[in-house]
């Protein structure tokens, strides 16, 4: 879908600059001027994601997952820069306003590229949400972005046209160029988090915990707990406390347990677990971490006595 953003940016674009042509509107000119961002933006998530494909190696034993990352937050240092060229191009034509028409096509241009920018969102950001894509996603909020500026836009557009205040021309193009910075910077913010190895959000950090506690038959109780996810893999490790006459291929067998079910729960995982026996001093570990107990495991099934018949 990252290949498909690169023919749809150049077709929005295409659509923008020729309404801007049409119209002579700053405005317009300046939503063009945010298109050319989503083509160079398309070919930095289609590069960032054949990175992350690519499996580990002796070099990057942990994969190249990180590629992503650094592919949202240049998308989000260009939207950067092409607010700041937004808010120039609105400055400039404080000096020299320039007449408009409602009833132009170009009008019309322009909005059937915020459509086309409208649907073509929707699937990025649907498609990155299911395979947990941080660079199909970010391109999707950016097109979202753009959507909301050939909005904000259009409307000042026909609004300056009908009332004559050819000055709100470039004063929308200024509060629209003002979202777009936003949108970079949370986009800048959310690449950084994943950069520092932030941790999942609370809802899958709770999920692994459960998962833990329920596929950990045998084991006492698990503790030091920690995630983080790096584009759609999920590092987790732990210490895990199993009885201290436990072998070490019982022990085994409830580690892959757990991996089994943490990979049906989330998806893609890398799981280090580290056992220890009971013996450890749990007491004063427990002030300084919090424990999680384990499921216990169940009774074994009571087998049916027989009664002998009476012989005669």
């Amino acid at each position: 879908m990252a290949a498909g953003s690169i023919a749809a940016g150049l077709i929005v674009f295409a659509m923008k600059y020729l309404a801007w042509m049409m119209t002579g509107s700053v405005a317009l000119y300046s939503d063009a001027l945010e298109s050319i961002v989503n083509v160079a933006a398309a070919l930095a998530a289609t590069a960032a994601i054949w990175v992350g494909q690519q499996p580990p190696s002796e070099a990057r034993p942990y994969g190249h997952y990180k590629a992503e990352y650094f592919s949202a937050g240049l998308e989000g240092a260009l939207i950067v820069i092409a607010s700041v060229a937004i808010f120039h191009e609105a400055l400039g034509a404080f000096s020299r306003p320039h007449a408009l028409e409602w009833k132009n096509p170009g009008m019309l241009v322009n909005a059937a590229a915020g459509v086309v920018n409208g649907l073509w969102s929707w699937a990025l950001i649907r498609q990155g949400r299911k395979l947990n894509s941080p660079a199909l996603v970010a391109d999707g909020k950016h097109l979202l972005a753009d959507v909301h500026t050939s909005i904000g836009v259009l409307g000042g557009v026909i609004v300056a046209a009908v009332s004559g205040w050819y000055i709100l021309d470039p004063l929308i193009a200024m509060a629209v160029a003002a979202h777009v910075l936003w949108a970079g910077w949370k986009l800048m913010r959310d690449s950084a988090a994943g950069l520092m190895d932030a941790a999942p959000d609370r809802k899958t950090m709770d999920k692994i915990r459960k998962t833990i506690e329920a596929s950990a038959r045998g084991a006492l109780e698990f503790h030091d707990l920690k995630a983080r996810a790096v584009g759609p893999m999920v590092f987790i490790d732990f210490h895990l406390v199993v009885p201290s006459a436990m072998s070490v291929q019982d022990a085994h067998g409830i580690c892959d347990a757990i991996e089994e079910a943490l990979r049906n729960a989330i998806g893609d995982v890398s799981v280090s677990i580290h056992v220890e026996p009971e013996t450890e001093d749990a007491g004063g570990r427990q002030g300084a971490v919090l424990m999680h107990r384990c499921a216990p495991v169940p009774p074994a099934p009571r087998m049916k006595q027989e009664i002998p018949s009476a012989r005669t």
